[in-house]
């Protein structure tokens, strides 16, 4: 996002909205939805291809949802998946989350999936998603923690590939490692009334093994984040092409498995 913000990492190649598609509320904001009811206004902040906040409208209606993102053209797709399933409750606008143009105390929801992992300053984000929130309504934040991340066997490789993912997303001004962290930023934003939690996600079948090793091999040599591993110094093309074919050797074990760990806040406002 333009202000106080990293690069974004992964950028939008097609492997990376493959795998971002795959969201929904159920398996990445299952923390919120005991929170969702008919009638609340809702905004999510970094939409993305908008699977997520397609089904917080379809749980909120006919509350309306507001979605945002920084590019036109992901908020378009968002419209479309909401368009196909016949959803007509949400309204879509570029943003930016450290100076949000909406009034103080619009939403009894604000949703961030994904997102504080990718910004230069995410105390000053939770402060400005604090301020648009009604007195009541909660700040729901869920990030990945790349650190904590685990899979078995160990592939040779596959080391080698966490170590860099951190090194370019921190040379981006991002934290890989959000989702232990997201309660202290919570209380440096003022919240006091937080509850935290953690979730995960998976992968340890023959067909998800496949689907996430393959889209992390695209990604390392196909998509932007690619781009800014070599632009960046922090490595080669060779070494790009190793770390792929160490996820596609990852995918090929029959007892492969790969969790990925999130942290998750719920912050009453």
């Amino acid at each position: 996002m333009p202000k106080d913000s990293a690069v974004y990492t992964h950028g939008h190649h097609e492997s990376v909205l493959r795998s971002h598609t795959w969201r929904t509320a159920e398996n990445s904001a299952g923390y919120l939805l005991d929170e969702l009811r008919p009638g609340l206004s809702v905004l999510d902040v970094g939409c993305g291809p908008g699977t997520i906040t397609a089904d917080l409208a379809a749980r909120v209606a006919p509350g309306v949802v507001t979605a945002v993102e920084t590019h036109r053209e992901i908020l378009d797709r968002a419209a479309a998946a909401a368009a196909e399933r016949g959803l007509t409750n949400l309204a879509f606008a570029v943003a930016d989350v450290h100076e949000l143009d909406f009034p103080d105390d619009s939403f009894d929801v604000v949703h961030a999936h994904q997102v504080l992992q990718h910004l230069g300053d995410p105390v000053r984000a939770l402060r400005e998603m604090r301020r648009v929130c009604r007195p009541g309504g909660v700040v729901a934040v869920r990030d990945s923690d790349f650190a904590a991340m685990t899979w078995y066997p160990e592939v040779p490789g596959m080391e080698g590939w966490l170590d860099l993912y951190r090194r370019v997303a921190r040379g981006n001004g991002g934290e890989p490692d959000a989702g232990r962290r997201l309660l202290s930023w919570a209380r440096e934003a003022g919240f006091t009334d937080v509850t935290p939690g953690a979730s995960t996600w998976c992968y340890a079948t023959p067909d998800t093994r496949q689907w996430w090793s393959g889209l992390w091999a695209e990604r390392t040599t196909a998509s932007s984040y690619a781009g800014i591993a070599v632009g960046g110094g922090h490595a080669t093309t060779g070494q790009l092409e190793a770390i792929a074919d160490a996820w596609r050797d990852w995918g090929r074990q029959e007892d492969g498995w790969f969790m990925v760990p999130h942290g998750e806040i719920l912050c009453r406002a």
